[in-house]
């Protein structure tokens, strides 16, 4: 394989086009193509343009050879996959799985699409987000909207195989509507999602920790009900490895009392964290339901991951998602112990060409502290 941090001309050229991408989002698109809309219909106009773009071959060409920064640097194992940069687009962004085209040629390492159900769901009344531009954050209050994991997963598959280099996840949840019944109902939703998952992604993530439905976090409330899904999940064949989405506020205590349970079941990996719920000191209307994305999480997700990691790092696999806007806060959680990194929000602020910005930043950082591989730098300012 031949890289672009190999090539001189081919390195110069994607340096500038990112710079000139980078110019052109903040100062073009952004404000008259993104921020000029509302944030639901500039999600919407998004997808839409994925979907479109996805069937234009020259332009996933160029957007490929201008963009896609390679490096072996980059490259690392987790889990048994092989992921061409530890970068991924985090659950929540692409419900229905329509951007993996476009995240590919881009150069993602992976994506994570849903969080999808067992019945189609219309998530919670619009709007779903607010933005938060003083706090480099998106208040979300989607509540897991998606056309349904029989759906999602087929197209998922379909993506999988047809990529070039990036690996698909699927995050799979329990369905957010007025036939959720008793703990059994919600174990039998997810388990639903699972066989239908089983062998058709790189991964699939359990996400239980969304802060939008309307009977909550059951499942993260006790350690008895988490061992309760998990034991029914571990009945499941499946060969991808299992991450589980973890919450970002709950106290360190009744955090490990979680993770001592899933220490015992069918899963690798933890994907840490979820969105913040926390508000204080922030100036957000108090009608603004949902949770918050972006800086208000960078702090605490890598505190977070770093608590993980000291304890449970010989156990699991960390994905580190949350606030991640520059390759010094990827590189943080890398340091802290994520062997991954999943962002949404500096997507939204800073535009396509941030995947670019990240690895080629993650890689001069690498460079700079003598790593010849992130995963030699995973876990080292933990003591």
């Amino acid at each position: 394989m031949t890289y672009v941090s190999d090539s001189f001309w081919h390195d110069a050229v994607n340096k500038a086009t990112t710079d000139l991408f980078s110019f052109g989002y903040k100062h073009i698109i952004k404000p008259h193509f993104v921020f000029n809309h509302t944030p639901d219909v500039a999600h919407d106009q998004m997808i839409d343009f994925c979907r479109v773009t996805k069937n234009i071959p020259p332009l996933m060409w160029l957007l490929r050879e201008m963009l896609d920064y390679t490096d072996p640097v980059l490259e690392t194992d987790v889990m048994g996959v092989h992921f061409a940069n530890p970068f991924g687009l985090s659950a929540g962004l692409d419900k229905n799985c329509d951007m993996p085209v476009l995240m590919d040629n881009v150069g993602f390492g992976f994506e994570t699409v849903g969080s999808t159900t067992a019945r189609p769901c219309a998530g919670n009344p619009k709007p779903w987000f607010h933005r938060l531009p003083e706090y480099d954050s998106m208040m979300v209050h989607v509540g897991l909207a998606n056309i349904g994991s029989d759906k999602v997963i087929e197209r998922a598959e379909k993506a999988w195989t047809q990529a070039r280099q990036m690996q698909l996840s699927v995050s799979i949840a329990r369905t957010n509507d007025d036939q959720c019944g008793d703990l059994d109902e919600g174990i039998e939703d997810y388990c639903i999602s699972m066989r239908r998952a089983a062998g058709r992604t790189a991964m699939v993530e359990v996400n239980v920790s969304c802060p939008n439905t309307h009977v909550g976090e059951p499942f993260t409330a006790t350690p008895e009900a988490l061992d309760r899904l998990f034991t029914a999940l571990d009945k499941i064949d499946r060969p991808q490895p299992t991450l589980v989405k973890m919450p970002l506020n709950k106290p360190w205590g009744e955090y490990k009392e979680l993770l001592d349970v899933l220490a015992d079941h069918n899963v690798q990996g933890l994907s840490i964290a979820n969105l913040q719920k926390d508000r204080t000191g922030l100036g957000i209307p108090r009608d603004w339901e949902g949770g918050l994305s972006g800086g208000p999480c960078t702090n605490a997700s890598t505190e977070l991951i770093r608590k993980v990691y000291k304890e449970y790092g010989d156990r699991f696999a960390i994905a580190g998602i949350g606030g991640v806007f520059t390759p010094e806060q990827a590189y943080a959680k890398i340091r802290s112990g994520s062997s991954l990194v999943m962002f949404i929000s500096s997507l939204m602020y800073r535009g396509p060409q941030q995947i670019t910005v990240l690895k080629r930043g993650l890689a001069q950082l690498l460079r700079r502290d003598g790593f010849e591989h992130v995963s030699d730098a995973v876990g080292v300012d933990v003591e």
